[in-house]
């Protein structure tokens, strides 16, 4: 299959309702619409998508993020510390008082 690691934690499960929630909110909207017409048109009815959206969104930002698995870590080469390297500084001048 993939070697992606798909992260389970609670805070990336609910991240990863937002497509389909909007995707059937469209749908809702677009069904109320051929329903009823006039008042549930889709011109009305689309700030609805924007506050699933923010639900979506508060409730992803208030669930804990225990167990978060980030992607994978980029292999080091032999006999470096492993820790990231300092970037140096690329313009001469740039930061020096002169």
């Amino acid at each position: 299959m993939s070697d992606r690691i798909r992260c389970t934690c609670r805070r990336c499960t609910i991240r990863g309702l937002m497509g389909p929630a909007v995707i059937i909110t469209v749908g809702v909207l677009f069904l109320f619409d051929q329903m009823r017409g006039g008042y549930f048109s889709f011109g009305n009815t689309y700030p609805v998508i924007l506050i699933v959206i923010g639900a979506i969104s508060l409730a992803a930002a208030a669930a804990p993020a225990d167990g978060h698995v980030s992607g994978p870590t980029p292999p080091t080469a032999p006999g470096t510390s492993g820790s990231a390297p300092v970037p140096q500084n690329q313009m001469p001048g740039q930061g020096q008082g002169q």
